[in-house]
């Protein structure tokens, strides 16, 4: 990547390799096995390592997940990435165990209320510093802190990610914590180049890792990636990325291959170069397989959706396919139509709205009754 330009960003070292500072940038993805599985969670990161994973990220939900990620990081040399929850404390048991803390500042909230944000991650700097962990400030389209979206107008949705980041770096910087990288990720690749060309114009020292989140299956989802990734990196901005895709446990390789050859595709001159993305067309977005999915069947309903909807392909309605509680009721609201995976039940969505809990057996003709509803009410108003 030396013949790109790239952005001035300082040098931030995880684990056996740095990010910034005019290294190259690096490729990471994540487990989708539960991490409890310690046998299969390791086989998972081994492989990953073996298709060109610089970092590989594993979630941490509770104590046990902790425990497990003990045993899992000492049988493998990977470079491990915690991608903390709710439960910003879990951060003291697994950082003696990972190269790099992974939090969300619109989680933080969700954990003793009443403490200041900034008392927080003052404690996550302690921990990182103490242990010699990096940290990833992860802010997400769909779990921005709700005061920070309330403060801004919805004509500009990025606009609460943008405050959130850089009110977090500045604090980071103030306390005297430069080992950081920031992500600001959405479905939406417009979206995506725009928070992070933002960013980077105010923040140009700060590393960025780069993603477009739930961005669905391939090929869709390698399209999507591959178009901000070009609008960005081709303007020096990106130190690390990630291609999340919808893919069985056995293909998650396919994120890493799929992140090198955009890679060398943009160093190489050979770009599409599309920004605009918003055709008038249908957009399923499904977010990649990971260890927080509790059922996966998951997997193969995202591919039963897309296959169910292609009767309508040439509508402008979004659907939106998650795998999980943690992320799936709020990045789903943006969606027409969204539906969010449990243990046995998909629930359905309407926007905001809730329209029920499903069996994995009944949800197709229930959410083909809403689009075919969403279809009707689209084409009144036009």
């Amino acid at each position: 990547m030396a013949d790109l330009p790239r952005n001035p960003t300082r040098e931030v070292r995880i684990g056996s390799i740095a990010i910034g500072g005019g290294h190259a940038i690096a490729v990471q993805s994540m487990t989708a096995t539960h991490t409890q599985n310690v046998d299969a969670t390791v086989a998972q990161v081994n492989a990953l390592v073996a298709a060109g994973a610089d970092v590989v990220r594993i979630a941490v939900d509770s104590r046990k997940d902790a425990e497990a990620l003990a045993e899992i990081a000492r049988q493998t040399d990977a470079n491990l990435s915690v991608d903390l929850q709710e439960n910003y404390r879990l951060a003291e048991h697994v950082a003696p165990h990972v190269a790099k803390l992974r939090y969300n500042p619109g989680h933080l909230y969700h954990h003793e209320r009443d403490k200041p944000w900034e008392e927080k991650v003052r404690y996550l700097a302690g921990v990182a510093k103490e242990h010699d962990c990096a940290i990833r400030v992860g802010v997400n389209c769909g779990s921005v802190d709700p005061a920070k979206s309330a403060a801004h107008d919805a004509s500009d949705p990025v606009a609460p990610m943008l405050e959130s980041a850089r009110d977090h770096c500045g604090y980071l910087d103030s306390i005297g914590f430069t080992r950081y990288c920031v992500s600001l990720k959405d479905s939406n690749p417009r979206q995506v180049i725009d928070v992070n060309r933002r960013f980077a114009e105010a923040r140009p020292d700060v590393p960025l890792h780069l993603g477009v989140t739930e961005a669905g299956m391939p090929p869709d989802g390698v399209i999507k990636t591959r178009i901000a990734f070009e609008q960005l990196i081709s303007r020096g901005i990106g130190d690390t990325i990630r291609v999340s895709l919808t893919v069985p446990n056995d293909r998650k390789g396919e994120e890493i291959a799929a992140g090198r050859q955009i890679l060398a595709d943009i160093a190489a001159g050979r770009v599409r170069s599309v920004v605009d993305f918003g055709l008038e067309t249908l957009n399923i977005i499904s977010c990649p397989s990971c260890s927080r999915v509790e059922n996966e069947a998951f997997i193969e309903l995202a591919a039963q959706v897309k296959e169910m909807t292609a009767y309508a392909k040439e509508h402008a309605i979004t659907i939106a396919v998650m795998g999980c509680r943690v992320n799936g009721p709020g990045e789903t609201d943006d969606a027409d139509l969204g539906l969010w995976c449990g243990p046995n039940h998909v629930n359905l969505k309407k926007g905001p709205q809730e329209l029920g809990a499903y069996s994995y057996a009944e949800i197709l003709p229930r959410l083909k009754d809403e689009l075919d509803a969403v279809i009707a009410e689209k084409s009144a108003e036009s």
